[in-house]
Parts: structure tokens; sequence; C-alpha cells
């Protein structure tokens, strides 16, 4: 390998190989099979899967050995807040972090960057934040606010992904939350043009009532992960889904429910299922990987809305995975400086929401996964496949298959890892996951044939793509 270059204090290795190559292992994971065979890359994308020995002669050839070969993970749903609040997280960590962890893809959520992504100039600023900064590919969502239905469309043409709205506040100001009357016309506009609403399902009733009988009681402690919990009622989040359910219906708009927690909604997005609404969902690892009852007093590094509720909700959540209900699992990565945190006085009520775990949704996912009897298979539709196909990046990302991007994670799926802050390639090192045992170690990381991350270093020059919807 030729010379370490530097760059804000890190090393990268030159990329290798060229992007024409051949690349084989005895665990080569395809839509059709998993087992041994050749992926034959050309010109950044897949021209042929073959047998293992179907190599030609004087090509080059990259071995992957034992190891699995799956394609590169796809991430729906990651808040990199660039450009405005960069010192949350900026385009070249989280790519780098995303890199790491075998994601090949990241699809940014149109707010906590300032501006947000709600008008075709905002797109404009984001992009420009974005050049020459991201590891990895790029998509982008943009955002339903009050008042910007006159912005979708010209959004939509210019290629975001889709559109994202919270039924409660955001948690900034400059990216409000939607009502009933903002929703309907908007949807019905969504519909026109094909596009999918993503939604942020929690409604504020519950939440305010919630709040109210907490400062009734003296005796509860904001410390308390409980407290915090008691204050996130699942009826916000049954209300909305409800809601969202009853509107898809009667707009026809597609409806994706992100990060959801409530198992308690589960029979009715069931139901919605079997009415064939357009209806998809997502659920997140620290759902499926943590329970309050194992959240410590004053460990808000686990503050996330919707929050994370009991084992039984986690198991029910499990089952609706497994059984198709839920489609896909993405990480929700919405990072913030520590302090804002409040870890030092432990306030869960105070506290920033959100988790950062965008570098490890893999092993997390897997060490929870293979103890319930799931496979390689499995994560890949889970997270791979399906936010590719929710993003309209379905033809190109989330699969080996030929015509397909030359995207691969190389990693060992029998190998432990403890999660410590100098492997962390977020721009902030608190995260649930710190200490944890995990299962499951990323080697190497190819964007479009070429190799981008190698056993902790990274190779060449940033070289991701803005990616648009369909293209």
């Amino acid at each position: 390998m030729s010379a370490l270059l530097k760059r804000e204090g890190v090393d990268i290795v030159s990329a290798m190989p060229p992007s024409d190559f051949v690349i084989r292992g005895q665990r080569v994971l395809t839509p059709a099979s998993f087992g041994p065979a050749s992926v034959h890359v050309r010109g950044g994308r897949i021209s042929t899967v073959g047998a293992f020995d179907d190599i030609p002669h004087g090509s080059d050839l990259v071995e992957a050995g034992e190891d699995v070969l799956m394609p590169g993970l796809v991430d729906s749903h990651v808040h990199v807040n660039e450009p405005g609040r960069a010192d949350w997280e900026g385009f070249w960590t989280a790519t780098r972090a995303a890199a790491a962890g075998g994601v090949t893809t990241i699809v940014d959520m149109p707010l906590n960057s300032i501006p947000p992504t709600t008008t075709p100039e905002n797109l404009k600023e984001k992009l420009a934040a974005a050049e020459g900064k991201c590891w990895t590919d790029v998509g982008f969502w943009g955002g339903v606010v009050p008042g910007n239905i006159a912005a979708l469309a010209p959004l939509w043409e210019a290629g975001v992904a889709g559109f994202k709205c919270f039924l409660i506040h955001s948690g900034v100001e400059e990216f409000p939350n939607v009502s009933e009357d903002d929703l309907r016309p908007a949807m019905a506009e969504l519909a026109r043009l094909g596009a999918v609403l993503i939604v942020h399902a929690e409604v504020p009733g519950p939440v305010d009532a919630a709040l109210r009988e907490h400062e009734k009681k003296a005796a509860a402690s904001p410390r308390e992960y409980e407290t915090f919990l008691d204050s996130r009622p699942r009826a916000a989040e049954d209300e909305a889904v409800a809601l969202m359910i009853r509107l898809c219906r009667e707009t026809g708009a597609r409806v994706h429910i992100v990060h959801h927690s409530s198992a308690d909604a589960l029979p009715l997005l069931r139901a919605a299922r079997a009415e064939e609404l357009p209806l998809t969902i997502e659920t997140c690892p620290h759902y499926l990987y943590f329970a309050a009852e194992g959240i410590p007093a004053g460990a808000t590094e686990f503050k996330c809305c919707p929050p994370i509720r009991e084992r039984g909700n986690r198991e029910l959540l499990w089952d609706a995975l497994g059984e198709g209900l839920i489609d896909m699992v993405v990480s929700d990565h919405s990072p913030c400086p520590p302090e804002l945190k409040r870890r030092e006085d432990g306030d869960f009520l105070s506290a920033w929401g959100g988790i950062s775990s965008l570098q490890f949704r893999l092993p997390v996912m897997w060490t929870q996964a293979r103890a319930r009897g799931f496979t390689l298979a499995h994560l890949a539709r889970w997270m791979a496949e399906a936010p590719a196909r929710l993003a309209g990046l379905d033809q190109r990302k989330g699969a080996i298959a030929a015509g397909f991007d030359a995207d691969f994670v190389i990693w060992t799926p029998e190998e432990t890892f403890r999660v410590e802050p100098s492997i962390i390639e977020h721009r902030h090192k608190l995260t649930p996951y710190a200490g944890r045992l995990l299962r499951g170690v990323v080697n190497a990381t190819y964007l479009r044939g070429e190799r981008i991350y190698e056993r902790g270093a990274f190779c060449g020059e940033p070289s991701g793509m803005i990616l648009k919807r369909g293209e």
C-alpha cells in the first residue's frame, strides 16, 4: 500500500484495487443465494455474479475468503446537521462513521441543519455543504412544514427521496410540526407527485397530559428513566398511527412510519397492511437491543423520542419484524454535543433526545438477531434492500446483483469487539452502546467498486456522490 495521507488528523490509505476487478468468497450473499460466488465489477457497477471459479484470465482478484460479502448497507434515517449545526455532526464525520459500519449510502433528514431542507433554495445550501466531504453516497429527504406546499413539487423535481414531517414538536424551532389540517392538502399533493411521506408519529395530546401529571408528582425525579418514559406514553404513538392510517386511506398518499416504538399500535398497522394501504414501517436498533428496565438513573445517552420501552414491548417489535410487518431497521442517528445530553445532572426531561449509533447498526442487529434465529439474509433485507426501496434507490443500491452499484461490506459475523471511544467515528463519542460487547466486525467497505475503508483506515479521498431519487 502507498504512503498514508493525512486530513483532519486521521490516517487515510490510498484506494485499492482499481475499479475493474473480481471479488469472490465462500460466503457471498445475493438475493438468490448464500455461498461461494464471484462478483465481477466493471465501471463501478456489478456486471455479473458467477460461480466461485469463474475468473477471467488476467483479472484483478480480491479474495474475501471465509468472511461474509454482503451488499453495502443503506441507512435511510440519518441526521447529519450540516450546515448550521456541524458541531453536532457533519458530512465528514457522519459518512466516515457510516463507512466504518459497512454503510455505503445514507439519506439525510431535513431537520437539525440550518436551514432545514424545506425549500429548493435550502436544499442547494445543503448540497453545497456536503460537497467534497462525503465518504459514502448521500441522498436527501425534503420536509413538510406548515405553509410549504408550494415547495414540495420543486423539491421532488430536484430529486429528494420523499418528505418528512413531525406531528409533535420536532425539538428545533426552524422545523415546526404539522396539524391534521396541514397534512390533508400536503398529502394530496404528495399523492399527486407519487412521493412518500415519512412521519414522526407521536401526537402532542397524550404527551402534554403526561407532563401535567408529572408536575403534580413532587417525588418524580427527572433523573429516573421511568419519569421520562411516563412522559412519552404509548398513546402518543398509537393515536398518531391511527391518524396516519386514516389520512393514508383518505388521500392515497404513501406513508412511512419512522422509528416505531409502541407495540400497542401493531394491531392497527397489521390491519392497515391487510387493507393493502400504501404504508411501511421502520424501527431502530435501540428499540430492539435495550429495554427500559435496564437503563440507569441519569444515563441520558439513552434518551430518544419515541422512547426505548419495556422488555415485553421489545420482543413484540422483534415478532413484528420477523413476520414482515416492520419492513426495515435504520439508525435514526441523531447526535448532539455532549453538554446537550445533560449528563452532568442526568436530567432526562431536559436532555436532547437522540441516539448516536450510525457506525454500529450492523453488529448491534446481528448480536440480537442471531440470538433469535434470524439469518444474514434477514439483515440484508432489513438494512439494505428495504431502506433502498423506501428512498427510491432500489435499482442501484441494496443488493449484490448485475446492474447494481458495486457497494460491498466484508465482515466477520463470528468475531466480537467492544465499543470504545477510540474506535468511534461519530463527531461525539457519547453513545448508549459504549462498553458493549458486540458480535460482527467490519473488515472492509467498498463504494462503487472502490475500497473506502479497511480495518480502521480510510482509503483515498472522499468519493461519495449526491444521489437523486430514481437515478
